[in-house]
C-alpha cells in the first residue's frame, strides 16, 4: 500500500491528500461514515491525520489513522507532534503503528502547550520536528535512537514535513526546507498556497534545496502544495491578518468582503469558484496538492470534482 502511495507521490500522476481532524471524543466513526458518504475515498490518494492541533485535546492522531486505513483501504499519514512526548514515547509509537502497517509519518514540533483547552497542560518538547526525522533515520536503518538492534526491523518508514508557503526571506524559508531534507524528509507539506506565483516560487525554491541538501534521499523528495477553500470572508481576512506563514492575495479578500456585502449564500458562491480556480490551476502546474477544510468533506469533493 504505501509503496504504491509514494510511487505516485514521485510519478507524474495527480497526487491527493486530505486532512482529518479526529474528534473531541471517542470514536472516529462517524468521521468515516462521512467520508464514505462523498465517496471521498475513491476521488484521493490517500488522507492525513491531525495530532491535537493548537494544543487543542483531540481523540489520538495515531490511533485515529489506524482505523481510518483500515476502514478505508486507503493510505493515511500520521502527524506526530514532538510537543506531547519524548524520544522513548515517540519510538515506541513508531514501532507500534509499523505493526498497523501506519508508515507514513508527518513531522510536526507541535503549536505551543499554553493554547491548549486543559488546565495547566505542560509540554513535553526534547527538540523541533529535526529530532522524529532523525528518530525514522535510525528505525529504518533497523536499529534505535541509540544504535542497538530492533529484532524484528521495522518496515520501510516514510517520513513527511512541513513549511510556510510564504516569508518575507524566502531563501531563509528555503534553508528549513534544506534542514528537513537533510534529515530525510521524503516530501515537504506546505501551508496554504493562495496564489500561482507563490506555487512557481515554491517549486522553484524546493527544486533548489534539494539539490542543497547532503541527503541521496532528497532527489527524490517531492514538494506537496497545501490547498484550504475559503468560503468565507471572515476566514480569508483572518487567514490573511493572523495566520504565519500564508499571504492571501489582496484581490482575493477584496472580492470575498464585496460578495459578503450581498448575503452569505453569494459569499459562499464566490468563494467556492475562487477556491475553485485556484486549485484547478496549482494542479494543472503541479498535481500533489494537500487539501484542508476542518472535516468539511462535502467541500473537498466539490473541489476535486
Amino acid at each position: 500500500m504505501f509503496e504504491q502511495f509514494c510511487q505516485t507521490l514521485c510519478s507524474a500522476q495527480p497526487f491527493i491528500t486530505v486532512e482529518i481532524n479526529p474528534p473531541h471524543g471517542a470514536s472516529i466513526t462517524p468521521i468515516i461514515e462521512e467520508i464514505k458518504k462523498h465517496d471521498l475515498q475513491n476521488k484521493v490518494t490517500g488522507f492525513t491525520t491531525t495530532d491535537n492541533p493548537l494544543a487543542k485535546l483531540k481523540m489520538s492522531g495515531l490511533l485515529s489513522a489506524i482505523k481510518v486505513q483500515q476502514s478505508l483501504n486507503k493510505p493515511v499519514i500520521a502527524t506526530m507532534s514532538m510537543r506531547d512526548k519524548n524520544k522513548l514515547s515517540l519510538q515506541s509509537s513508531l514501532l507500534g503503528a509499523n505493526d498497523f502497517d501506519l508508515r507514513c509519518i508527518l513531522a510536526l514540533t507541535g503549536d505551543p502547550a499554553k493554547y491548549s483547552d486543559q488546565p495547566e497542560v505542560k509540554g513535553v518538547l526534547e527538540r523541533d520536528s529535526t529530532l522524529l526525522l532523525s528518530i525514522i533515520y535510525h528505525l529504518n536503518r533497523g536499529v534505535d535512537y541509540s544504535n542497538k538492534p530492533l529484532n524484528p526491523a521495522p518496515k520501510p518508514i516514510y517520513p513527511f514535513a512541513v513549511s510556510n508557503a510564504y516569508a518575507k526571506d524566502m531563501k531563509r524559508l528555503q534553508k528549513k526546507i534544506v534542514k528537513k531534507l537533510d534529515y530525510g524528509a521524503r516530501a515537504i507539506i506546505t501551508q496554504p498556497v493562495y496564489d500561482l506565483e507563490n506555487a512557481k516560487l515554491l517549486l522553484e525554491l524546493f527544486e533548489e534545496a534539494k539539490e542543497m541538501s547532503i541527503r541521496d534521499t532528497a532527489k527524490d523528495a517531492q514538494l506537496i502544495l497545501g490547498q484550504f477553500p475559503v468560503v468565507r470572508a471572515k476566514t480569508a481576512n483572518f487567514i490573511s491578518d493572523h495566520v504565519p506563514g500564508i499571504t492571501v492575495p489582496k484581490a482575493i479578500i477584496d472580492e470575498m468582503n464585496l460578495a459578503a456585502m450581498d448575503g452569505e449564500a453569494k459569499e459562499q458562491e464566490v468563494g467556492f469558484a475562487l477556491s475553485k480556480r485556484i486549485f484547478d490551476e496549482i494542479m494543472a502546474i503541479h498535481p500533489k496538492v494537500h487539501i484542508m477544510t476542518h472535516n468539511r468533506f462535502d467541500l473537498c469533493s466539490e473541489l476535486i470534482g
